[in-house]
């Protein structure tokens, strides 16, 4: 994760920049902005931002380009919504770039493959379980929280995998052997953080949660 661009080809950067600018730009028409407008909601939204920022400055790596940190995407998709967890991805990505974490040239595959990926992913394992499981508090957590941020991050270390071994960055035998199986380990950190974050919202400040609605998961029960 981090990817560098030196790792790239002006193809690969060109072809992130052309997706990039299709995501974002849906994010910016489709965002629930009027949630942003309660100043409550804005500064728990950038507040949420700057600290993944620490999150991500905390990191392992071996190699440029291979190092491992947790994303937490998981917590800013259910608390705000995939559009505005995206935006929020992108500002905390160009946050990390600014420190010198990667290149600007390589931003938006790191936005799309760290931020945009999980995000959606995110949201597509709460979509899916608000419309099949029942309206339980501990299904929304372990099945939202707990197991949507351990598949998407497991998700977002394939997905960097395959750009890395297609782009010829590394072969893709190093990478199978000596990347990705580290982002299973990762995945229960993630997952344990996400939780642990989530329950404390839901059970403290569930107005925060655009995807909690504690009548459903609570009070009717």
């Amino acid at each position: 994760m981090n990817l560098p661009d030196a790792l790239f080809g002006a193809e690969w950067l060109w072809a992130g920049h052309g997706l990039l600018a299709l995501v974002l730009g849906m994010a910016v028409l489709r965002a629930p902005w009027r949630r942003l407008k309660d100043s409550t909601q804005l500064n728990v939204w950038l507040g949420t931002c700057v600290f993944l920022m620490g999150i991500w400055s905390i990191k392992a790596g071996v190699r440029p380009g291979l190092n491992f940190h947790m994303l937490g995407a998981t917590v800013l998709t259910l608390m705000v919504g995939p559009h505005l967890a995206t935006l929020g991805m992108a500002v905390v990505v160009a946050a990390i770039t600014l420190n010198g974490g990667a290149g600007w040239e390589s931003y938006s595959l790191n936005v799309l493959l760290m931020g945009a990926l999980p995000a959606w992913l995110s949201y597509a394992i709460y979509y899916n379980a608000d419309k099949r499981l029942p309206n339980n508090y501990f299904l929304y957590i372990f099945v939202n929280a707990f197991f949507g941020a351990a598949a998407s991050l497991a998700v977002c270390g394939l997905a960097a995998t395959l750009v890395l071994g297609l782009s010829g960055a590394y072969k893709v035998e190093y990478l199978l052997h000596d990347y990705l199986p580290y982002f299973i380990l990762l995945g229960w950190s993630e997952a344990m953080l996400s939780g642990m974050v989530m329950s404390l919202m839901v059970a403290y400040r569930p107005a925060w949660v655009s995807t909690f609605d504690d009548v459903r998961y609570i009070h009717n029960k």
